[in-house]
């Protein structure tokens, strides 16, 4: 069974977990995810984790923080042409900005997980971006274990935001982001 840890944490944590704890990101296990409106369709793609660094405090949430950048040029898309459109110089231009990349802020527990504020850089252009995240135990492992973890961040951005207004007419602004982030404790 999956617990939301954010809140329940707070109660069962051991005092081991006083102290802010690093965690690696498990790439092949990982996954952020997007889709958009395509008139009455949608693209939906991916973008693979380049780099993450994660610092999870659970007796002091607030601690927390979420550095990650994103693959922009290795993004993949639901049919070619929205790939090649989406790599192109009229939106994410990844020639020029390879590179999608989050910096947390801050985070703040909630009654349903938290949320993780911070500064997202898409096309060189960096604007703050707030994400709903809900931490969970890995499936088998044992209650009190946070070796190894799940974080679901879930959010959007408008993409005109940051300069990415290429075929504004047929796509939608709105690019809804969902991160599956599973991760094991440092040391």
């Amino acid at each position: 069974m999956r617990l939301i840890l954010f809140l329940a944490l707070l109660l069962t944590a051991s005092s081991a977990l006083a102290a802010p704890e690093l965690y690696r990101l498990q790439p092949d296990l990982s996954s952020v995810g997007f889709e958009t409106d395509f008139g009455p369709d949608r693209i939906t793609g991916t973008f693979p984790i380049a780099h993450a660094d994660l610092t999870l405090d659970f007796a002091k949430v607030g601690a927390s923080k979420v550095a990650v950048i994103l693959n922009a040029a290795g993004a993949q898309a639901s049919f070619p042409f929205a790939a090649q459109a989406l790599k192109g110089p009229k939106v994410l231009d990844t020639a020029e900005f390879p590179e999608i990349s989050f910096i947390s802020t801050g985070v703040k527990a909630e009654a349903e997980g938290a949320t993780v504020s911070g500064n997202i850089t898409i096309r060189g252009v960096t604007k703050p971006a707030s994400f709903h995240a809900e931490i969970y135990r890995q499936q088998g492992t044992e209650a009190g274990d946070l070796s190894h973890m799940t974080i679901r961040l879930t959010g959007a951005v408008m993409r005109s935001d940051f300069g990415a207004v290429g075929w504004h007419d047929m796509v939608g602004d709105q690019v809804r982001l969902d991160i599956l982030a599973r991760i094991e404790r440092a040391n």
